[in-house]
């Protein structure tokens, strides 16, 4: 997953002049490639995408999917552009035309063997640190996952299943069922 040795730290600039043709992410600075989603993937990605979309719709926030570029700490100079599968954003003014300058209220990470460490560790810690309010990583294999919700700068940890509803903690009148999620997959 590591990319681009020849260079040791790598800036927005250049990430920008990359090739369209490949993902890439960018987290400190070094550029880790990114494979493409397997097919149980996208429809856990379509579905959770599908819901959001439906009930933000005429709402101040907006949900976007990967690839949708994230500029984490854009304002600091911060080297780091990551792709969550799905964001969600409520303020207006962090979105441009190339993505999201700083960080979105809440992302959702899909895991898959290859990128598991990578999304619940390396993008995990910049997440938290950005201050994103709200962190899902879903594993497609079981159909559970767990949630970090952000309050009073801790981070709360709540896990759940195939089956279970969970409210959207920074939407807290929109309830997703699970079992929809999944069901389309079995």
């Amino acid at each position: 997953m590591l990319a681009k040795q020849k260079k040791q730290h790598f800036t927005y600039a250049d990430y920008c002049t990359w090739d369209d043709d490949m993902r890439y992410e960018l987290i400190d600075g070094t550029a880790y490639i990114m494979a493409s989603p397997s097919t149980v993937h996208q429809r856990i990605s379509g579905n959770l995408f599908w819901k959001f979309r439906e009930y933000l719709q005429g709402k101040k926030c907006e949900v976007f999917h990967a690839a949708f570029d994230v500029r984490l700490n854009w304002d600091k100079g911060d080297d780091t552009v990551v792709q969550p599968d799905l964001l969600v954003i409520c303020d207006p003014d962090k979105i441009d035309e190339k993505g999201c300058k700083g960080a979105p209220d809440l992302v959702i990470e899909i895991l898959s063997p290859s990128t598991h460490g990578h999304d619940t560790m390396r993008k995990f810690a910049k997440y938290t640190n950005a201050g994103v309010k709200e962190i899902w990583f879903v594993d497609p294999d079981t159909g559970e996952g767990k949630i970090y919700k952000q309050r009073d700068d801790e981070y709360f940890v709540s896990m759940f299943g195939p089956t279970d509803k969970i409210t959207i903690g920074i939407l807290p009148d929109f309830t997703i069922d699970m079992k929809d999620i999944f069901e389309a997959d079995e």
